[in-house]
């Protein structure tokens, strides 16, 4: 039985004839759901979400329900989901808003455990892993292959870069650069260094990661520097590495300012 008899779902609401619901799910129109994915018991699935293939979809979820924003006046917004994703119970994940630009956006191949939360206008990318009770705020932007420990608080309009790691229990409300990890909270915030196993165990090279590591100590451990000269040292002692450029990228690009505290 791929679906259970107690569970609602609206006549035009879309589902793949291999989508699996479980009892007592809620499914309204406007959903769109893809072949292989799995809706456990009491979920609740709402507005116009499209769901990609292959996701586990947990108990008690709230997916696609309206962002908490007192703006919100019921606009037709979406929230857009990939392929392969793990969303465990009790997770919820807002679709967007108008001013926000409509959508919320999750990638593929990620791991959000029990208890998290994905606000509205979100853009998280893929291979992305929230540990229980890890939260986002509306706005936040999530990179590729990003760890976020549990219990973790993500201010509105944060970006966190592709490969960083967020120690749990931590409060950030500045944008962390990819490739590091930082833990604590706005007062506290601290940058411990290059996330080097993580990088390792993604197949990055030692010269790649010795590079990062060389930029680190210039970008964030040279109090005498102001930060354009430092990332003009950066681009000129250590030049042709896509991922050097990237961390600088982001630095230049950060609207918000960017977690560099190292030391307690």
């Amino acid at each position: 039985m791929l679906i259970h008899p107690t569970a609602v779902i609206d006549k035009k609401a879309e589902l793949d004839s291999t989508v699996h619901v479980g009892a007592y799910t809620v499914i309204e129109k406007g959903v769109r759901i893809g072949a292989g994915t799995r809706i456990e018991p009491h979920a609740v699935i709402a507005g116009l979400t499209t769901i990609g293939a292959g996701n586990v979809v947990g108990s008690f979820t709230s997916i696609g329900t309206p962002p908490q924003d007192l703006g919100y006046a019921g606009e037709p917004t979406q929230l857009i989901i990939g392929d392969q994703n793990n969303i465990r119970e009790y997770t919820s994940i807002h679709r967007g808003t108008a001013k926000g630009g409509g959508k919320t956006i999750i990638g593929d191949h990620n791991l959000f455990m029990a208890y998290c939360h994905i606000g509205h206008d979100c853009h998280v990318a893929s291979h992305v892993i929230m540990a229980n009770v890890a939260t986002l705020a509306g706005h936040v932007e999530v990179s590729e292959h990003v760890s976020i420990g549990g219990l973790v608080a993500v201010h509105q309009f944060c970006r966190i870069g592709s490969y960083a790691y967020i120690g749990g229990m931590s409060g950030i409300s500045l944008d962390v650069a990819p490739f590091m990890i930082v833990t604590g909270t706005r007062s506290r915030m601290r940058v411990s260094g290059i996330n080097k196993v993580g990088l390792r165990r993604h197949g990055f090279s030692k010269e790649i990661i010795s590079r990062l590591d060389q930029a680190f100590r210039i970008l964030f451990r040279s109090p005498d520097l102001l930060q354009a000269d430092a990332l003009a040292l950066v681009r000129e002692e250590l030049p042709d590495c896509a991922e050097v450029e990237s961390l600088v990228h982001f630095l230049e690009t950060s609207k918000r300012g960017v977690a560099k505290r190292t030391e307690d």
